[in-house]
């Protein structure tokens, strides 16, 4: 099995590249995202690769890292996700964005891939939000609160304070990390209008 490849990028395709190790030339299907960072033919070029072997073929999966590969097996796992489904994703979105896609149940952002709808979003941020890996860069607060509005189980000043913003013509998730950032300072206690101010200050930081 193959698990990595290092050699000289000889040409690319539409959605592959064919890179050169020792005199033999692999085709490595990849995101668009990684075709992109590559270099230009001729030069050198590393690959993260996933071989998926198959009874009528053997295709090899390339990759900018080991975090990339891992976002594509777990994106596979989820029924409806097949590789370019899961390349798709991997081209709309870095994998620390769809770490927070996932976590906050971002199902707009997972949308942007080509060929996912919002019932295949959903169904990926529900299967994978246990599995995938460290959401270290997204606030925890902010997990909480999107987590409870989605199940409408969040304190009401605070689903109030969100609802005030999205209605002053703010996108959800941002409406959200300004709420969940104002609970922090006023505490989660606070008034919906001492929120909604909060809020708005947050957001004119931001």
């Amino acid at each position: 099995m193959i698990g990595k490849l290092k050699g000289i990028v000889d040409e690319y395709g539409d959605d592959h590249v064919i890179l050169d190790v020792h005199g033999v030339g692999y085709v490595c299907f990849c995101s668009s995202r990684t075709l992109q960072n590559l270099p230009s033919p001729g030069e050198a070029a590393v690959l993260a690769i996933e071989t998926i072997v198959r009874e009528d073929m053997i295709r090899l999966y390339g990759f900018a890292d080991a975090d990339e590969r891992e976002w594509f097996r777990l994106l596979t796992t989820v029924q409806g996700v097949g590789t370019k489904v899961a390349l798709a994703l991997l081209a709309a979105l870095r994998p620390s964005e769809l770490a927070s896609a996932i976590a906050l149940k971002d199902v707009t952002a997972l949308c942007r891939a080509t060929g996912v709808g919002k019932k295949l979003a959903e169904r990926i941020a529900q299967e994978l939000k246990d599995k995938a890996p460290s959401f270290a860069s997204v606030d925890p607060a902010l997990v909480r609160l999107s987590g409870g509005l989605a199940e409408k189980t969040a304190p009401k000043p605070l689903a109030d304070a969100v609802s005030a913003l999205v209605n002053l013509g703010y996108p959800q998730l941002q409406a959200s990390a300004a709420v969940a950032a104002a609970a922090k300072t006023a505490g989660e206690d606070a008034t919906t209008e001492k929120l909604i101010r909060l809020g708005l200050k947050e957001l004119a930081l931001g």
